[in-house]
């Protein structure tokens, strides 16, 4: 059998019952990175045998653990923190297992995106994970762009490389005002929850360089359903600029051309901030 198993995302007290009994029964862990999750079993007493699987040789290393599979052999999977195949190596092994016909048992816990989202204070009802955002600025903000209009609540993952440059393309997309929530080091000694447009977000990021420190999850509230199918974010921003130079219909007109957008949402909220001055 293959046991998928969640570990801790920072505090080690996370780890549950069942997680430390099924790693000291199986004949084998394969850990995203040895050097990360040795300390963590040794912590724990575990002295099962370790084999390293990541993202550059998990094909490689896929055939010889299957093999042990099928002769019998229990490995579990776990990943650096929190939950396997999430934002994490392992969907390879896993999908290779269902095709075999080899068991596959997960080992809840827990998961950066489901602790943010649990005490961020945003819609849970409908959420939407969408990980890492690309890493260069065109195609991170084309990506944005795409959901701009989701009305769930959007999870990101992010580095402290970039979690500047991603807030600044989040609020150029989705509009400075939409409600946010930047939770960082989570379960950590500086966790850490800042709930505030984009654009509040962005600036205390920038002024305070602790906020720039460690492991992000971001959340961004979806787009108001009255105006998912309207103008939001780099939209209304067109709009805006055009607005201070032609009238409300040309304004428009020229927005729809650039934007790809439908005419009439736009001469609609033309119209609106014409009004609001």
């Amino acid at each position: 059998m293959l046991y998928v198993v969640a570990t801790p995302i920072g505090n080690r007290g996370d780890i549950s019952a069942r997680a430390v009994q099924v790693l000291q029964s199986v004949d084998l862990i394969a850990a995203e990175d040895t050097r990360h999750s040795g300390p963590l079993l040794r912590d724990l007493g575990i002295r099962t045998p370790l084999r390293a699987l990541h993202e550059h040789n998990e094909r490689q290393l896929l055939e010889q653990l299957l093999q042990r599979l099928q002769q019998g052999d229990s490995l579990a999977l776990i990943s650096d923190a929190g939950t396997p195949l999430i934002s994490d190596p392992g969907f390879p092994l896993v999908r290779e297992c269902q095709r075999r016909g080899i068991r596959v048992s997960p080992v809840p816990g827990p998961s950066a995106a489901i602790c943010a989202l649990s005490a961020a204070g945003l819609p849970s009802d409908r959420f939407l994970f969408e990980g890492f955002p690309p890493r260069t600025r065109s195609a991170r903000r084309a990506y944005f762009q795409q959901l701009r209009r989701e009305t769930a609540t959007l999870i990101f993952y992010e580095s402290s490389h970039r979690i500047e440059s991603s807030l600044a393309d989040m609020a150029r997309s989705f509009g400075g005002q939409r409600r946010a929530v930047l939770a960082r080091e989570l379960t950590k000694r500086h966790e850490t929850f800042i709930r505030a447009p984009l654009e509040a977000l962005l600036e205390r990021v920038q002024t305070d360089a602790d906020q720039r420190r460690g492991e992000f999850v971001v959340l961004v509230s979806g787009a108001p359903r009255g105006e998912a199918g309207g103008v939001t974010g780099e939209s209304q921003r067109i709009l805006e600029i055009l607005l201070q130079e032609l009238p409300v219909k040309q304004a428009a007109s020229l927005a729809a051309r650039i934007t790809g957008e439908k005419k009439n949402p736009l001469y609609q909220r033309a119209i609106e901030l014409r009004q609001k001055g």
